[in-house]
């Protein structure tokens, strides 16, 4: 691989890890099985390139981006909290629901952002190539996300949410209000999510309708790489995993998809997802059978 390969795919993992923060705040921390990821993703992207390609600011276009991912997750948790809908079917109902509005929002199928200025281009040094600054800008972002996220999680308020999912008739006896709870981590998780939408288009050069198709996946890619990586119930560490899982999940599918000898194309890349995350998965229990042995 070469170093253009390897910092683009370090590239697109810091991104991707916000969604996978998003991901281990509804599915690990909540127990909510959220795919609204699909929808809230291209949700953020498509609000940020319709905000920037009409003149408004970068940073207040991706701070929109971010809003309206978080209102999506909010909505799902709505549903489930409010009208007693299954955490499941509310979350493929808002999904399905994002398409539409996604397509409403670019008044189109995609909008281009190749001559438009964007977070990237704005920090971006004269004397830097871009494909070096663009990495350590998003590392810049991450490094924020998960130090705000550990404080948060460490607050009363925090450790409510993360009652809540553990044992939330138990959160309740406490007096939580363990609807307010989910209501609120769902749209923390999904505002990680539009982050990162945001983000994407504005280094993509543009926003997609099919942008979204996948994200859950790698999401969960990434959270279940990083834990067997880095296995630990402590908030600080776990953070950490999935930011690290992240960017490991990229690093493989890039190598894979770029080594000649093995043979593989783009469209390989669900197959290539689905044997990591098999592998990720088998890796824990092959270490359990090991340790019982001994």
């Amino acid at each position: 691989m070469s170093l253009f390969s390897i910092l683009g795919a370090i590239e697109i993992g810091l991104i991707f890890s916000l969604v996978a923060l998003g991901v281990f705040i509804s599915f690990r921390l909540l127990r909510f099985p959220d795919l609204t990821v699909d929808g809230s993703f291209p949700l953020g992207g498509a609000v940020c390139a319709i905000l920037i390609s009409t003149g408004t600011n970068p940073w207040l276009a991706t701070l929109a981006g971010t809003a309206a991912g978080a209102v999506a997750g909010f909505i799902t948790g709505w549903l489930n909290v409010k009208l007693k809908i299954m955490d499941l079917l509310a979350s493929i109902l808002m999904m399905i629901g994002l398409y539409s509005v996604n397509l409403r929002i670019m008044g189109g199928p995609n909008v281009p952002l190749i001559n438009e200025p964007t977070l990237f281009t704005m920090l971006q040094p004269a004397n830097i190539d871009d494909y070096v600054m663009r990495p350590l800008i998003m590392l810049g972002f991450v490094i924020v996300a998960k130090l705000a996220l550990d404080w948060f999680f460490a607050t009363e308020r925090g450790l409510a949410i993360r009652s809540t999912g553990s044992n939330a008739r138990m959160a309740r006896a406490q007096g939580v209000n363990t609807g307010a709870m989910i209501l609120l981590g769902m749209a923390i998780s999904n505002g990680l999510v539009g982050l990162a939408g945001a983000l994407f288009v504005q280094t993509q050069g543009g926003s997609d309708i099919s942008m979204g198709i996948g994200t859950i996946v790698i999401g969960l890619a990434a959270v279940i790489v990083g834990e067997t990586i880095l296995p630990s119930r402590k908030i600080i560490w776990a953070t950490l995993a999935v930011v690290l899982g992240a960017v490991v999940y990229r690093f493989f599918i890039a190598a894979a998809l770029n080594i000649d000898a093995i043979g593989l194309k783009a469209q390989d890349l669900n197959l290539v997802t689905a044997v990591l995350v098999t592998i990720a998965l088998v890796i824990p229990q092959i270490k359990k059978k090991l340790s019982k042995r001994k």
